[in-house]
């Protein structure tokens, strides 16, 4: 393997001039900086970064820990934070914590091994007291799709309060007064918060959710199958399905369907993360846009300059509205 100091004794010059060539010094002449790195890409150098990383102490490499990154939620986000890594000419290092806390606290703990200085972190089930402990430990940790006042600006999050009320506030205009809701049985926060956003909507129209048109299942397709079968089973009427994401309103579909049930023009079906299936289903899938690529990005950003403690951090939050975006699976409310 070739080494700075192969590289040196080609080019001539001493380990310390190759090693500011490496980093952009300014104190080596043109002719030379020409030289070295002619001799560099000929030998096919390539700098340690290791080696580097136990001299500064420092790495420019950031990791990102998520549920699931083969789920397209989870996907979108990693995308987003690679997105943001390249633009500032940083490595990534991804994990998956698999729904479970041991296994997330394993994933941290690997890339802090890795000398990882900015961790993007989506956390499901972490405790408090465990996430401001990191904080306190990982200059720069940044939380994404989770608040905590205590470390607001280390929060990149979406308000699903909102998005959930205007997704419903939608179907209202639209004429619908039966409602039904299918909410994913992971207890993380988001589905609480959106179902708290549709009930407020509801209540302000002069309109009721029955305890029982509201159905739990698993946040995927299959899941979305089984809650509207279990609606109909229970003889549930409803003319407006709110879905807890993307991937459960398209099982509702499937489900309807297979009822003899038409959407839209029996039941109204909108979803939440406006995600690709979203526009390839049949019909074409109404929801919340959650600009999690965006988020994703921005909290790379965020978690790079709090990385940096020379730089004081900013007493702020980091809040992202979700937005409707309207396609097929709405109409207005059926005639009786």
């Amino acid at each position: 393997m070739v080494t700075i100091k192969d590289v040196a004794k080609v080019a001539g010059v001493s380990i310390a001039t190759v090693s500011r060539v490496i980093h952009d010094g300014h104190q080596v002449g043109e002719a030379c900086r020409a030289r070295v790195k002619k001799v560099i890409a000929e030998l096919g150098y390539r700098p340690n970064s290791n080696a580097r990383a136990l001299v500064s102490k420092t790495t420019n490499t950031l990791g990102v820990v998520t549920p699931k990154l083969s789920m397209p939620f989870f996907g979108s986000l990693a995308s987003g934070v690679e997105k943001g890594a390249r633009e500032n000419n940083y490595k990534l290092l991804m994990s998956n914590s698999l729904y479970e806390t041991k296994s997330e606290q394993e994933a941290i703990d690997s890339l802090r091994d890795h000398n990882c200085q900015a961790i993007i972190l989506h956390s499901e089930y972490s405790d408090e007291k465990t996430l401001l402990k990191l904080a306190n430990e990982i200059p720069g940790l940044v939380l994404i799709n989770r608040y905590m006042p205590a470390i607001a600006n280390r929060c990149v999050w979406l308000d699903n309060v909102a998005g959930a009320r205007q997704a419903t506030d939608y179907l209202i205009n639209r004429g619908h007064k039966n409602f039904a809701v299918i909410t994913s049985i992971y207890q993380n926060g988001d589905p609480g918060f959106r179902l708290q956003g549709i009930r407020e909507s509801l209540k302000l129209a002069g309109l009721q959710l029955a305890e029982a048109a509201i159905e739990e299942s698993t946040a995927n397709m299959e899941g979305g199958e089984q809650a509207v079968q279990a609606l109909l089973n229970k003889g549930i009427k409803f003319t407006a399905l709110l879905a807890y994401n993307d991937l459960m309103a398209i099982g509702a579909i499937h489900a309807l369907f297979a009822a003899g049930l038409r959407v839209p023009e029996d039941v109204s079906v909108i979803g939440f993360d406006d995600l690709i299936v979203s526009r390839a289903c049949r019909p074409r899938l109404t929801t919340m846009h959650y600009p999690i690529e965006e988020m994703a990005s921005y909290a790379t950003k965020l978690a790079i300059q709090l990385s940096d403690t020379s730089i004081e951090p900013e007493h702020r939050t980091h809040l992202f509205i979700p937005q409707l975006v309207e396609r097929d699976s709405v109409a207005d409310a059926p005639k009786s």
